[in-house]
């Protein structure tokens, strides 16, 4: 900001102030020196001045954040935020107070860092029926996978790595587990279908669980393993999940590698498009919070009314993920003896499974065990969780070792 304020300026019409800064610690070494009295440790200095127009919160997490910005709305002030957890569980409310005072809360930097994807959903595909949004959006999570499938690294050592170079954090679980990429997704499900998605209603699991051999097995079977961020709208509402799926290798979702970001977005008019890059660190978000610093000023100097890009629609139920329809990849280990896949197939066609392809896998002959890799039909959840509990009491499987929805 202050190395291009001028040019900041001509773009906006009018020069860009910064007031004051709120931070929580004054003698902490920073980067950048501000002028004189704008540091405060006192964030009512901030919320309390009359002569700020714009409010930027970085600090994150839903709370004191969420009571900071509902006091810089009351005060007549715009918010840019990148707080993704605040967005996804109460940006509802919060966009509707700013709208009732003429506001606006600009949130790009709060889902895919410097890609744009808030401003396109909000405004540039508003003439769209968006039929699906279907994500790759936790580069932690996406570095760790990238390891595992390209160079044969296990979870902990990829994990390790990650923290090492600083993609992830000393406690990882809002990116491995998914928590992060439920926030994004019900962000971008709620503007993409004009109604209010929460995180709560997004079924999520992590990755945590996966094991190198998945990976082996997925490449054999034409398939990279992804943490896949989906919601979709089908004939009775919309269904969305978070979850490490087998992702066609033939897919662009498949080529996102390392800490890349990609979300793909399905509109009735503009067909499928998608948007790619660099999904956090600095200089992205930075990109983002500036971008919509500056979109804001410009209103502000120009004196335009409140831009309402976005509202709700209409109110779209959630569809139970049990009642939805996928096929799956399932991974046994079992005895290594006659009829052992003649019982297991017989347990899932009680449930009106099908199999679609079976291979053996890694015999024991001392032990007199085998790995069974299997990729079903398409079925619906409820029945193939049914199976897998009959499957778990047969006597000749030992163990059921992994099972992921395989993503078309």
């Amino acid at each position: 900001m202050l190395r291009r304020h001028d040019y900041f300026a001509g773009q906006v019409g009018a020069p860009l102030t910064i007031r004051r800064a709120a931070v929580r610690d004054l003698t902490k070494p920073r980067s950048v020196t501000l002028p004189e009295g704008v540091l405060t440790d006192r964030v009512e200095d901030v919320l309390n001045d009359p002569e700020i127009d714009i409010v930027v919160e970085v600090m994150g997490g839903e709370e004191p954040a969420g009571t900071f910005v509902e006091t810089a709305i009351r005060n007549g002030k715009h918010v840019v935020t990148a707080n993704k957890e605040l967005i996804a569980k109460r940006g509802s409310e919060l966009l509707s107070a700013a709208h009732q005072r003429g506001l606006d809360i600009m949130f790009e930097a709060s889902v895919g860092g410097g890609i744009p994807l808030i401003a396109p959903l909000r405004r540039d595909l508003l003439a769209n029926d968006i039929q699906s949004i279907v994500a790759i959006i936790n580069g932690t999570s996406n570095y760790i996978l990238t390891r595992m499938a390209q160079d044969g690294a296990d979870y902990q050592e990829a994990l390790s790595e990650a923290q090492m170079l600083g993609y992830a954090e000393s406690d990882p679980t809002n990116d491995v587990e998914g928590y992060d990429a439920a926030y994004k997704l019900a962000i971008m499900a709620t503007l993409g279908f004009r109604t209010s998605v929460t995180p709560e209603q997004i079924y999520r699991a992590g990755i945590s669980g996966l094991d190198s051999k998945d990976f082996v097995y997925a490449e054999e079977l034409g398939y990279v393993i992804k943490l896949i961020a989906s919601a979709r709208r089908i004939d009775h509402g919309i269904v969305a999940r978070v979850t490490p799926a087998f992702v066609p290798n033939t897919a662009p979702l498949a080529k996102v590698d390392g800490v890349y970001n990609a979300v793909q977005i399905e509109g009735d008019l503009t067909g499928t498009v998608m948007f790619q890059g660099a999904g956090a660190g600095a200089d992205p978000t930075t990109s983002a919070v500036i971008a919509d610093l500056l979109d804001l000023a410009h209103s502000v100097a120009v004196g335009s009314a409140e831009r309402k890009y976005w509202q709700p629609a209409e109110s779209i139920p959630l569809v139970d993920l049990n009642d939805h329809e996928d096929r799956y990849y399932l991974r046994l280990l079992v005895r290594d003896a006659p009829g052992v896949l003649a019982s297991i197939a017989h347990a899932l066609g009680e449930h009106e499974v099908s199999i679609a392809a079976v291979a053996q896998r890694e015999t024991d002959l001392t032990e007199r065990t085998a790995e069974l890799v299997i990729m079903t039909h398409p079925t619906v959840r409820r029945a193939y969780e049914a199976a897998l509990k009959t499957i778990h009491e047969l006597d000749v499987v030992f163990e059921i070792r992994q099972s992921l929805p395989v993503e078309e």
